[in-house]
């Protein structure tokens, strides 16, 4: 059995339609307190989101005896900075406003893990740059996306109609999405190669 430690609508429809059968199961973590103590020992952002993704395999793996769970987390760094998902309407625009002219990363990572080991894991990193934006157009785009920004660090969705504050972009389209797919495809091959072709077989 395949389990992915994530309630992500996005996560889950990555993994669908690349036809890999798997469940469903959230993790409950605390993110906070272990970014902390991550942080604490000189991590950087990248080591924050693979901490986040072993720590939710494992707390799912805990209650599911033999099976393959992946965990996966996602970070956003502006420069030296971490920023987290805004709790309302108002610190969204914040965010984008911050952000505004500017260069970001996300780190995404993930991870799999079977009865509490480590399998393997993986982290990617994507570069991104929005544009200058009047107030009027991130209001607008806030307008089209409604609640949907506050699940992401960022505040914006690359899928939705936040696409439009951006400039340029430098990474793979899964790792700005949170979960680097084809790094977690060709792990699947190598470690469960049997869940893959239940989907090949005629």
């Amino acid at each position: 059995m395949l389990i992915l430690a994530s309630a992500s609508q996005t996560r889950k429809d990555s993994l669908s339609q690349a036809f890999v059968p798997f469940k469903s199961v959230p993790a409950h973590v605390d993110e906070r307190s272990l970014e902390a103590d991550a942080l604490a020992t000189g991590a950087d952002a990248r080591d924050v989101a693979l901490v986040l993704a072993r720590a939710k395999a494992e707390a799912v793996s805990a209650a599911h005896a033999g099976a393959l769970v992946i965990g996966c987390d996602q970070t956003l760094s502006l420069g030296t900075a971490l920023l987290h998902k805004p709790s309302d309407r108002a610190a969204a625009a914040a965010q984008l406003t911050l952000l505004r002219g500017k260069t970001h990363r996300l780190h995404a990572a993930v991870t799999l893990v079977r009865d509490g080991r480590l399998m393997w894991s993986d982290v990617q990193t994507a570069e991104l740059t929005m544009r200058s934006f009047s107030d009027a157009e991130r209001d607008a785009v806030l307008d089209m996306e409604g609640d949907a920004v506050l699940a992401s660090a960022g505040a914006y969705r690359f899928e939705g109609p936040s696409i439009r504050l951006f400039e340029t972009v430098h990474g793979d389209y899964f790792t700005i999405l949170g979960l680097p797919l084809l790094p977690l495809l060709g792990a699947l091959r190598e470690l469960a190669p049997d869940l893959l072709e239940q989907q090949a077989r005629p």
